[in-house]
């Protein structure tokens, strides 16, 4: 099996909720269950663990226990923490895997503080503006290789 490792930041468990024109009407456990069957119908030897949390303490830790994981690649959306997160950036920075960071919006489009994304640093790449796809086609982008 290959293992992807999923790492969703603060307000994220909100979607569906919260900023619908931004974010879309799909809820974090419905983007995971598109993206896993979505990530089935091309390769049924990936496997997927999903983590969310509003606390910066508790994605740093889960961070450090991926050093001691085999996974091909993590993905990770910081959400706000992006933007803010020098302890992120720097758990980040131990992990020996590839790291793909996404996020639902365009950024770039955003407010100015949104454009700055410290913990994209440490990622091999960035994929955004895609809406719920972005978890998938950062998966794929690590099995299509």
């Amino acid at each position: 099996m290959k293992k992807f490792f999923v790492i969703n930041g603060p307000n994220l468990n909100m979607l569906g909720t919260r900023e619908i024109e931004i974010y879309g009407k799909m809820g974090l456990s419905e983007i995971e269950e598109y993206t896993k069957k979505t990530i089935a119908s091309h390769d049924k030897t990936i496997e997927q663990t999903w983590f969310q949390s509003n606390s910066e303490e508790e994605i740093i830790n889960k961070i450090h226990e991926l050093t001691k994981e085999n996974i091909e690649a993590l993905i990770i959306n910081p959400a706000a923490f992006s933007h803010t997160s020098v302890a992120i950036l720097d758990a980040l920075s131990i992990l020996s895997c590839p790291i793909i960071e996404v996020h639902l919006s365009n950024t770039n489009r955003r407010e100015e503080f949104r454009q700055r994304k410290i913990t994209a640093k440490s990622s091999t790449a960035v994929i955004e503006g895609m809406g719920y796809k972005v978890y998938a086609l950062a998966i794929l982008s690590q099995i299509l290789k």
